[in-house]
């Protein structure tokens, strides 16, 4: 019986899988990261909690996670044509000491079986957002290109001094990046717009994480994204997670298959409800298996993390998928 790892390998590369990728079962995630423990991240039910950034956010109860509050008096960024009036990047440097805890973490996570991962978030569109507001970030793209281009690329640079801390004490095998880039039926710019925009950025940062010895990039946007596809391989995502159906899964993977997998298939909102049902888990999971097939696809819900807003229903994917694996793999 192949490793994890080694599984979720040969799934993404055509290989020979000997069952289906159960969701998130390859990756062990780094913990105690110094820039988390000093930053202020909302659990369920905070509100008004600022982070390291000065961004407010809460996080009502039986919601799916955290959201900026862009009230006129906690907006960051006031006029984003003077962004650097308001934009402060939080510390990335800190003591080896401080390290000590996610090194521990780290080496506790076997290799050969999990890739050791470690997860960015927000992403440089959402983080923009949080600062700006969405509208005002939308609006920003055609009324100042330029303050924005060098937003972002202030953003990039801050990422990747945020890597070379996490490549140098954790060398991680595995990013998993959150940056949603859509809503279900429509990316938030068009493609020549994000080719001109985000795709520089995103070849810069991922582009050093695989100089540094990442193996893999997890990119999560649960949208739709398939007109972005192209640009997913350029800046070297190896798999997008959080696909949702409404980006025609089956036509991407014999489109691009073999240049990058894709993570998802199943929507959140359709299983993660109140009065969720085994048999309801099942019918999704089975449905996108039947679809999506055995190689470039991992049957998961489109929420990005191993978990679910209400409970038993993670656990109830990842039952059916390996019953769906002993049925497809014998």
């Amino acid at each position: 019986m192949l490793t994890k790892r080694q599984n979720l390998l040969e799934t993404i590369r055509g290989g020979n899988p000997d069952r289906y990728v159960n969701m998130f079962e390859a990756f062990a995630f780094t913990s105690f990261l110094p820039m988390s423990l000093h930053d202020n991240r909302p659990n369920e039910g905070d509100m008004n909690v600022v982070n390291s950034w000065g961004v407010t956010r809460s996080w009502p109860v039986g919601n799916p996670g955290p959201f900026p509050v862009h009230t006129p008096d906690k907006l960051v960024v006031k006029d984003i044509a003077e962004w650097r009036k308001y934009v402060k990047a939080p510390q990335v440097l800190y003591d080896s000491a401080e390290w000590e805890r996610a090194i521990a973490h780290a080496e506790s996570i076997d290799r050969k079986e999990q890739f050791v991962t470690t997860t960015f978030a927000p992403g440089i569109f959402e983080q923009t957002h949080y600062l700006c507001e969405i509208q005002n970030t939308l609006m920003a793209f055609y009324e100042e290109p330029e303050a924005l281009q060098e937003l972002f690329a202030f953003l990039g640079e801050y990422e990747i001094s945020h890597a070379e801390q996490v490549c140098k004490y954790l060398k991680p095998d595995c990013l998993f990046q959150h940056d949603d880039w859509g809503s279900q039926i429509s990316t938030f710019m068009a493609p020549d717009m994000f080719e001109e925009f985000l795709l520089p950025v995103y070849k810069k940062i991922y582009g050093y994480y695989k100089s540094h010895g990442v193996e893999l990039i997890v990119h999560h946007s649960d949208s739709y994204a398939a007109t972005l596809v192209p640009y997913m391989i350029e800046m070297g995502i190896d798999i997008w997670q959080g696909v949702m159906t409404t980006n025609d899964i089956p036509n991407l993977i014999k489109q691009y298959g073999g240049k990058i997998s894709f993570m998802g298939g199943i929507d959140s909102a359709t299983v993660d409800h109140e009065g969720w049902s085994e048999e309801e888990i099942r019918r999704k999971v089975f449905e996108a298996c039947d679809a999506c097939g055995k190689h470039y696809f991992i049957p998961s819900a489109s929420q990005g993390g191993a978990m679910s807003t209400y409970k038993g229903v993670y656990e109830a994917l990842g039952r059916q998928i390996d019953a769906k694996s002993a049925i497809d793999f014998g």
